[in-house]
């Protein structure tokens, strides 16, 4: 039976979604070592942000298919390990945007108005009204790093309470900006010109310690700083020095480079100004719903065969993509699987051209989709579309995409390829019906008009008579019967391909006589 590992505290509510189709453990507080002793056991992993999936636990998974991530970042996961693996990364962007915007708010406020301070002060006797005054955020500048989901939800609430908004995000456009009532600002500018700054962006290579203690320096004295994002953005020492040396008001952080918060941690030295919260970002109980219930359809979703709706390692193959596309995407594998059966020696080039119609749809499902039927023969179960164009990069074959919108002689459109290996080169071209149907439509460039069948036999022949006649005898000598037969030539008595589909496989020995006749210069059997 189909198990799902549930490592983390999950919402019940993903829990009764994962039952519907497999056997679900839930064993939380797992050593790194312990999960790797079970982890081969399982078709699927649901965490949240404990578990750590580092490249040890993924390649103690025999099983594995997919990692769910119920929360948006995924700096838990070694993606490039499990993209390598094949095993499918999925998480919920959008499942806790209003709690992380709604947290950075209430701390964006608590700095202001110094709500724990004062909350501490009187629970413990004092009424020091004059102590606590604080400041409005009514006409104050806002910087925000980063407008995605939640910064841009964070800038819409502060524009409704009358603050002024700019924001720092090379990938927004300035009419997207405009639209939004948020200005643009480099990095820098943002920092000196703002009251309060909040960060909304994830960790990464590039953005790892980006606040330090040269863009703290460029803030005003009274300005104060918001992470409810990814700990490691800030370099905490270098914040924890700004703030006893005076050099901003304060800060609030939700998130930290190393979580728990460690002992030593120089914020903790910190007297005055600081604002610390255990990663609360997520913690509503809507949201941990929300992001249950997402990623918990997702794994069920992936182990019915159906595509997911949030990978975030199959880059522009999201669920409306697949779906859309599914008789291209099928085609486009299918093309992919024939070359490879086709095609003798190390594959060096392929080469995907998209004409037409075809030319209008996003290319890069459609590469995967061919890669992983080109590496299929020689991987099986191994490539999927997670780690073809990983595979196809590790054994050197370089991928050339090429898009034609001139019509071709088929008005939904072509995809051809053109496959270079040790043994030569081979095209091929299909196109895909009005009605979802896939034929294929050309082979070396001789024309065809063939309906992909389960079983076929290619061959390349001379154009002479009885050809045709002696393969069919031989194949009935051997009990293969033939469902389908098409011959393409370009002249009367040259050049020409011959298409099969036939009911079983063609064994070894019966494709050696095949070669043996007269005038049959190549045969290949192909299994779809």
């Amino acid at each position: 039976m189909t198990k799902v590992l549930v490592s983390d505290p999950i919402d019940q509510a993903g829990i009764e979604i994962l039952s519907q189709v497999a056997q679900v453990d839930q064993r939380t507080g797992l050593s790194s070592d312990q999960l790797k002793e079970i982890i081969g056991e399982y078709e699927a992993l649901m965490i949240r942000s404990g578990t750590q999936v580092s490249t040890d636990v993924i390649e103690a998974s025999d099983r594995l298919r997919i990692i769910g991530r119920a929360g948006v970042g995924v700096d838990n996961v070694d993606v490039p390990a499990a993209t390598k693996r094949g095993v499918l990364v999925v998480n919920s962007p959008g499942g806790n945007t209003i709690a992380a915007a709604e947290h950075a708010l209430a701390l964006l406020l608590s700095l202001s108005r110094h709500i724990p301070q004062a909350h501490a002060s009187t629970f413990s006797g004092s009424w020091d009204r004059k102590k606590y005054v604080g400041n409005e955020l009514y006409k104050k500048v806002l910087g925000v790093v980063g407008l995605g989901k939640i910064g841009s939800h964070v800038a819409k609430v502060a524009n409704a309470m009358g603050m002024e908004v700019v924001a720092f995000d090379p990938f927004v456009s300035a009419d997207r900006a405009q639209q939004m009532q948020v200005s643009l600002s480099s990095i820098e500018d943002l920092f000196k010109k703002s009251d309060y700054v909040t960060l909304h962006l994830p960790r990464t290579s590039e953005t790892e310690n980006l606040v330090n203690s040269d863009l703290l320096s460029k803030m005003k004295p009274n300005a104060r700083l918001v992470n409810c994002a990814r700990g490691g953005i800030i370099d905490e020492s270098a914040l924890a020095d700004a703030l006893n040396k005076g050099v901003i008001a304060g800060a609030a952080l939700d998130v930290y480079a190393q979580e728990p918060l460690i002992e030593n941690s120089p914020l903790r030295s910190v007297k005055k100004g600081l604002i610390l919260t255990p990663h609360l970002g997520a913690s509503t109980s809507e949201a941990q719903e929300n992001v249950a219930i997402d990623v918990a359809e997702q794994i069920r979703d992936v182990l019915l065969g159906l595509p997911a709706r949030s990978a975030v390692n199959i880059p522009g193959l999201s669920a409306e993509i697949m779906d859309s596309l599914k008789p291209h995407l099928q085609l486009s594998e299918t093309l992919g699987l024939l070359a490879s059966q086709i095609s003798g020696g190390h594959i060096k080039k392929l080469e995907v051209r998209l004409q037409g119609e075809f030319a209008k749809h996003p290319s890069q499902p459609l590469v995967v989709a061919t890669l992983k039927g080109l590496l299929t023969s020689a991987l099986g179960d191994r490539i999927n579309y997670v780690n073809a164009s990983l595979e196809a990069k590790g054994r050197g074959i370089n991928v050339l995409e090429v898009k034609d919108e001139t019509t071709p002689d088929f008005s939904g459109g072509s995809l051809q390829l053109t496959v270079n290996s040790d043994d030569g080169s081979h095209c091929l071209a299909g196109t895909v019906f009005a009605d979802g149907e896939l034929r294929i439509t050309s082979i070396d460039e001789f024309p065809v008009n063939v309906a992909p069948s389960r079983h076929m036999l290619f061959t390349r022949h001379r154009d002479m008579p009885g050809i045709i006649g002696n393969i069919g005898s031989l194949l009935g000598l051997h009990n293969v019967n033939i469902a389908s037969m098409q011959v393409g030539r370009r002249i009367v008595r040259g050049e020409a391909v011959m298409v099969l589909s036939i009911d079983d496989p063609i064994p070894p020995d019966l494709l050696a006589s095949v070669l043996k006749i007269k005038g049959i210069n190549e045969a290949h059997p192909v299994t779809l």
